[in-house]
């Protein structure tokens, strides 16, 4: 019989954690922002990534040892160092990307016991997240050798959705064994001439110096596209490709192909019922739509139907709120942060020309909502910043969560409502709203701040430092038809 006693020891190690008279360990994370202290045969024990790391590392003339991490956040630090000493990881009012942001870091530091705990979390309790943000998700997991039912999960989506993943702009940024481990699938929901086609459009991707037009490629050209399909070409379903399919797609890329397989699937197009060498691999069993149905998608992560009623009651200056089944507009999403990233250029890229936009975001570690209404164009082809006037310009903040009510900002001062940035401010600056920017402090990261610079608008936040963003989204305001 054994008596346990685990729920003291995990306190008292968290005692020990906050005991600094004894560490011989300083952890830096990312900028320097916060340094953990830490005991050295704790880290070692616990972690084999740390006492590789501990093995490397000269003390310094005081005999502690510094380790960097620039990659970790120091609240995500902070949870680490807890269930390190105390086996302990308190999930509750957490945003569902800072769960995921602890899983990819756990992996990396190698707690095999934390990371399967927090992959089996997300699956079974986070699926409508992982779905919300499925393209970040699936590339972000593909990278590496962990993450097996997460895999299991994107692919088993992936091939009743294949757009999601093929008609995406990063697919040709796919890994090999990523691609692989669909085109093995027998129900990945794709006609097959059309998977040839994104398995060539991947495999000429992968070597950017074949000449563009193919008339003008060589046997080497050939070679080298064969080489970099080794994995993918054995799993393409030939035989179960119409004739002129065959022919038109297929044949002019003969040559990458085993001479036996293009000799047995001419004989087949001739006579099907004879034997041939090659294998045939059973057709898939493509029994649905290729696309989602979008309906059932969230319009947004950030906001509600009820918050676009209250927006557009602000828009048409009505003194009450819309009711559901009254309100005037739709919200079409231009831009949402985590689908096409939080680069302030992307704003730009995306949003110039547009007018009527609504910009909203969701702030990080609170329940708070941000947001501005730019009635004119964002204009991104400027040499020189411009600020442009309009009486109709707002931002607010939304209900949510603890936040009990919403708030009203009209515009002060009309002359410098809105200001569209010149190109060289592109990369650093996003929308401006009379001062109030939103921007990235470090291209290297993939945060977003928002920042209070002056008050040309009604109404004062209460935060007056910079903060940063977990999601944001910008919509077109369109009017519903009569």
């Amino acid at each position: 019989m054994s008596l346990k006693f685990c729920d003291k020891l995990s306190q008292n190690y968290i005692e020990l954690l906050n005991d600094k008279d004894d560490y011989n360990v300083i952890i830096e994370v990312i900028n320097q922002e916060k340094t953990f202290k830490a005991h050295s045969n704790i880290l070692k024990y616990r972690s084999s990534y740390f006492r590789k790391e501990l093995e490397n590392i000269r003390p310094n003339k005081n005999n502690i040892k510094i380790i960097i991490k620039q990659n970790i956040s120091a609240q995500i630090f902070d949870v680490i160092l807890k269930y390190i000493y105390g086996g302990i990881v308190n999930l509750e009012n957490v945003e569902t990307r800072f769960i995921y942001d602890l899983m990819l870091i756990a992996n990396e530091l190698e707690f095999e016991e934390l990371t399967t705990k927090l992959e089996t979390h997300l699956i079974e309790n986070k699926a409508s997240w992982l779905k919300t943000h499925f393209s970040f998700i699936y590339h972000s997991i593909f990278i590496n050798n962990n993450f097996k039912n997460l895999k299991k999960f994107c692919n088993d989506i992936t091939v009743k959705y294949p757009n999601l993943i093929f008609e995406n702009s990063d697919f040709i940024s796919l890994p090999e064994s990523t691609l692989v481990s669909l085109l093995k699938r027998d129900d990945l929901q794709l006609e097959e001439i059309k998977i040839w086609d994104y398995v060539i459009k991947w495999g000429i991707s992968r070597n950017p110096t074949l000449p563009k037009n193919l008339v003008a490629w060589n046997k080497e050209n050939f070679l080298t596209l064969k080489i970099t399909l080794q994995q993918c070409l054995p799993n393409i379903r030939y035989f179960h490709i119409p004739s002129n399919d065959i022919l038109d797609k297929i044949r002019p890329f003969k040559k990458i192909l085993d001479k036996q397989l293009w000799e047995d699937l001419t004989q087949y197009l001739i006579s099907p019922h004879r034997p041939v060498n090659s294998i045939i691999l059973p057709a898939r069993s493509v029994l649905i739509p290729e696309s989602p149905v979008r309906e059932k998608e969230p319009f947004s992560t950030i906001i509600t139907n009820e918050h676009i009623a209250e927006i557009t009651s602000w828009i048409n200056y009505k003194p009450s709120t819309y009711h559901l089944a009254d309100i005037p507009y739709e919200f079409q999403l231009i831009l949402r942060g985590s689908l096409n990233g939080f680069a302030p250029q992307t704003f730009w890229d995306k949003c110039h020309g547009h007018s009527r936009t609504v910009v909203v975001m969701k702030i990080k570690g609170t329940d708070e909502i941000f947001g501005g209404y730019n009635p004119l164009a964002w204009n991104a082809n400027l040499s020189e910043n411009a600020e442009v006037g309009t009486l109709d310009s707002f931002i607010f903040s939304l209900k949510s969560g603890n936040i009990q009510n919403s708030t009203l900002s009209r515009v002060m001062t009309p002359s410098c409502a809105i200001t569209n940035m010149k190109k060289s401010a592109q990369r650093m600056w996003g929308p401006n709203f009379g001062g109030l920017f939103v921007y990235s402090a470090d291209p290297s990261t993939l945060d977003l701040y928002y920042k209070c610079k002056r008050k040309n608008y009604f109404g004062n936040y209460k935060k007056s430092t910079n903060f940063s963003i977990i999601d944001y989204e910008v919509f077109k305001v369109i009017e519903k038809p009569k």
